[in-house]
């Protein structure tokens, strides 16, 4: 299979509309589009990317009252997020549907939902007249891609078309949060942060995972966000281990000697480029990344989780 690259979202929405999959650029990354009611469709997109089944899927809106095709019910503080944020980098857990087949949930009677900020995206969301399941347009446990070209290297032949927008203007993936209970649940920090969440919902946590917990958001329990090189956190006084090749990417420049290097302007550079380093690196056959670590609050507390992921290797 030859995977289409197009610029045209209506273009790209007729690969949907025949049960294809389709890669498309939102602010956070690149996602892997399917409709969210076909289930051989959704199949295509765990082969495509060697996904583990029992990892969820987030659905895409392009619409507000495409929500209610998806749940069975909204939470008072759900709405709340909802009024105060969509669309945005923010992902609502909820009750499915009875409509929504079990593949796109593993199995859970839960789904994420989110209406993504970037223009491109909710006019294919629109065009496809339905909405999307789409994790990452990736490989799984690879980078997260931010350009269309990193989904065409992961992608290219597995799928049916990529969608080319910019570079994705986050670099991170969405917040995701619980609204199941009582208490609204932070599963995976991202762009919308805790102190964001929190003025909405002041009793809003950050969930803790349990040890062989099934889990309601992906990012939570397979190895995520690595490159192929050994990823190591550093503060700003570090050894460098010995390796043939090395690189740096963080905010402050040290005095060792890297074979490659990215100094970032602000720690929303850092969370921007991040991915894309990693697969910079893996080009070069770096074996070692040193990665700066930072502050764990705002999308600090985001990078870092990445970071502490793509470290686990």
């Amino acid at each position: 299979m030859q995977t289409f690259l197009t610029k045209s979202p209506s273009r790209a929405a007729e690969f949907i509309r025949r049960g294809g999959i389709v890669a498309f650029p939102t602010e956070t990354v690149y996602g892997l589009g399917a409709n969210v009611f076909d289930e051989r469709a959704i199949e295509k997109i765990f082969a495509a990317k060697r996904r583990p089944n029992d990892n969820p899927l987030i659905a895409h809106v392009g619409a507000l009252e495409q929500i209610n095709l998806l749940v069975s019910g909204i939470s008072p503080h759900a709405l709340a997020f909802i009024e105060a944020f969509f669309p945005a980098p923010l992902t609502l857990v909820l009750p499915k549907s009875a409509k929504v087949p079990l593949i796109a949930t593993a199995n859970l009677d839960t789904i994420g939902v989110r209406m993504p900020k970037n223009e491109l995206a909710r006019e294919f969301l629109r065009e496809c007249g339905t909405p999307l399941v789409a994790p990452s347009a990736n490989l799984s446990g690879n980078p997260s891609p931010t350009t269309w070209s990193a989904v065409y290297e992961d992608l290219n032949g597995r799928i049916d078309c990529i969608l080319q927008g910019e570079t994705t203007e986050i670099g991170l993936e969405s917040t995701v949060v619980d609204c199941t209970s009582e208490t609204p649940l932070i599963l995976r920090s991202g762009a919308i942060t805790f102190e964001d969440l929190r003025e909405i919902v002041p009793e809003t946590r950050i969930y803790q995972v349990k040890e062989n917990e099934v889990v309601r958001s992906p990012g939570l329990k397979h190895r995520h966000y690595a490159p192929r090189a050994k990823v190591v956190l550093v503060n700003s006084k570090f050894k460098i281990q010995n390796s043939k090749s090395k690189a740096f990417i963080g905010l402050n420049k040290t005095e060792a000697d890297f074979d490659t290097e990215k100094i970032c302007d602000s720690i929303d550079d850092y969370a921007r480029s991040v991915f894309d380093f990693f697969r910079q690196c893996d080009r070069a056959g770096i074996e070692t990344i040193y990665c700066e670590a930072v502050e764990e609050k705002g999308i600090g507390l985001a990078l870092m989780d990445r970071l502490k992921r793509a470290s686990e290797n």
